[in-house]
């Protein structure tokens, strides 16, 4: 092992933010889950500054259309968020026109797409519409985020891919992929064909698990699970995500990042720095400095 840890400035490519003292209120998180409530720029950076994080990447979390509008102009307050992950439905009637909007908007860097929100990916490219829409989202330079990864939606994307081969694709929370017993080693084999695809990145975030109802500790445990990622899409295209605040329900934030350093400590320390500032500009468009003013 290497024994050099990481600890320089760092992207955490994957946090989400809501207000449920809105006046609409909001779509999730609901009035009973332990998240509901807030979490907003001020809060996060209060967690994330003690621990070098110097910018992040903010993933929608509604469904909602007009929300894309809110995150926009809750992220022009903040410097640092490097951008958003919008959501958009090829299927509404007014998504050419809210695509065209946003991408006027350097710090939209792509929409989200998955096995969320009563979508599935793997049917809804069959539907009319939805493939020209993707074609759209890649000749704009922008990237196609995943969600909630198993089987089928490992499937759907290879089956995306070979439609839009020039869609960059970002497939989320792998190490905490939902795979059915008996399963893995089919669901394996298409990560790894997914991951021949140059232009599909791992975003390794939902990396803390439990185990009886506590925080497994062991980075042992952790390079075990990753080991097929990192020999699936090497190392310039797997980049790091705190999940915050969902990584609450598990850890804190500090125990998040320090899980997930020790995860990869055993890997060279330009190996590691790719992985916490640098691959996240491989598969995102990010705005230059004058584009975030």
């Amino acid at each position: 092992m290497t024994a050099d840890r990481y600890t320089g400035p760092t992207i955490d490519s994957h946090i989400h933010f809501f207000d449920a003292s809105r006046p609409e209120g909001i779509p999730w998180p609901e009035p009973n889950h332990p998240l509901h409530g807030s979490a907003l720029p001020d809060t996060y950076w209060q967690l994330a500054e003690p621990h070098r994080i110097s910018a992040a990447i903010v993933v929608e979390a509604s469904p909602w259309r007009l929300d894309n509008h809110w995150l926009l102009t809750t992220l022009r307050h903040s410097p640092r968020l490097l951008g958003f992950i919008g959501n958009l439905s090829p299927f509404d009637a007014q998504f050419d026109q809210d695509l065209s909007h946003l991408e006027a908007e350097p710090r939209f860097l792509g929409l989200r797409y998955g096995n969320l929100w009563d979508r599935d990916l793997l049917d809804d490219q069959t539907r009319p519409g939805f493939i020209d829409a993707m074609k759209r989202l890649a000749a704009s330079g922008r990237t196609l985020d995943s969600a909630n990864p198993d089987p089928r939606l490992i499937k759907g994307l290879l089956r995306l891919s070979d439609a839009v081969p020039t869609l960059r694709i970002v497939v989320d929370h792998l190490p905490n992929a939902a795979v059915p017993e008996g399963q893995l080693a089919d669901f394996q084999r298409d990560v790894y064909a997914l991951a021949q695809r140059p232009n599909v990145f791992a975003k390794l975030a939902q990396i803390p698990q439990l185990n009886a109802g506590a925080l497994v500790t062991d980075p042992g445990f952790y390079r075990d699970r990753l080991a097929y990622l990192w020999d699936a899409f090497g190392e310039h295209r797997c980049f790091f995500g705190s999940d915050w605040p969902n990584s609450n329900s598990l850890a804190d934030f500090g125990s998040t990042l320090q899980l997930v350093r020790q995860s990869v400590a055993d890997k060279p320390l330009a190996v590691q720095e790719n992985f916490f500032l640098h691959n996240v500009g491989n598969a995102y468009p990010l705005p230059t400095s004058t584009e975030r003013r």
